[in-house]
């Protein structure tokens, strides 16, 4: 076993990841896209920030031969990250429409998005954005490439493709901070876990680490606050409504019980006034009474 920094920590992932042997490894075996790159970006800016909001890609390479661009995200945790990593990837694609003649970006656009934390809404190992267009059979019609795909390592099942399985079983493995070097064969993974051994972080990626990890326990406080208020509040009107249909519910039947015992009297000849003091009601409700026995 070797002690390894997890690859939750995004100045890790980056770290192993930005390796142009492994990125290409890895689009290989999840896109199934060969790279000719020479280099890997970190920290990717478009400027001026395109739709006013500046984005930056954790992971960036552009291959103009093959007509390629992909982005690699990691994502510790976030409600947002569906609709925050499409947001990114259309960036990728107006980027290249600004600089063109027309709608038709000339480089294919490919995000992955890597999710180390648990996707507790879907519970899913692979989730895919398709651009592409389709008949209404289904039938791809290989007009629009652009794609997005989500990974999430810790729900990895029997039916996850065989070509992520080591990819994603490195990640989710590492993050116990301990791992089983032995279960990893392909030559690309095996760097990744050399990048993560514990003896090769430095002190500046070590003091990163501990601020994602302070941020990220600052979130979930913040999130737990915010779900104990609203509980709070909910339990909260949940009774205020409970007691009110209770004393609606009360009023109702003590209404009803009125009305009975109003038709008894009605039927020994009592008059309006009589009835009136007696029950409660009104006049017009007695002879509303008064006018349906009839």
């Amino acid at each position: 076993m070797k002690q390894v920094a997890s690859l939750q920590y995004g100045v890790i992932f980056k770290k192993a990841f930005c390796d142009v042997d492994v990125f290409k490894g890895f689009v290989r075996d999840i896109l199934g896209i060969t790279l000719n790159i020479d280099k890997v970006e970190t920290e990717k800016e478009f400027k001026p920030a395109i739709g006013k909001v500046a984005v930056k890609f954790d992971l960036y390479a552009q291959d103009d031969e093959g007509r390629v661009i992909v982005e690699i995200q990691h994502q510790y945790s976030s409600d947002d990250h569906y609709d925050r990593f499409l947001h990114y990837h259309c960036v990728a694609l107006l980027e290249q429409v600004k600089k063109a003649k027309n709608y038709k970006p000339p480089l294919a656009v490919y995000t992955i998005v890597v999710l180390t934390s648990a996707d507790t809404k879907y519970r899913e190992d692979v989730l895919t954005i398709d651009f592409d267009l389709k008949t209404k059979k289904g039938k791809a019609l290989k007009e629009i490439p652009h794609k997005v795909v989500f990974l999430c390592p810790r729900h990895v099942d029997e039916h996850t493709p065989t070509a992520y399985r080591e990819w994603l079983n490195v990640i989710f493995d590492s993050l116990d901070e301990s791992i089983d070097e032995s279960l990893y064969h392909k030559p690309e993974v095996q760097k990744v876990v050399e990048y993560i051994e514990q003896d090769s972080v430095s002190p500046e990626e070590k003091a990163q680490m501990i601020e994602e990890y302070n941020w990220e326990q600052f979130k979930m406080k913040q999130e737990k606050l915010f779900n104990d208020k609203l509980q709070k509040s909910t339990a909260k009107a949940t009774a205020k409504a409970l007691a009110k249909g209770k004393a609606e519910g009360k009023l109702e039947g003590e209404k009803l019980k009125a009305l009975e015992i109003a038709k008894g009297m009605l039927a020994k000849g009592l008059d309006l006034q009589t009835i009136s003091e007696l029950t409660g009601l009104t006049h017009n409700e007695i002879e509303s009474l008064q006018h349906a026995e009839d």
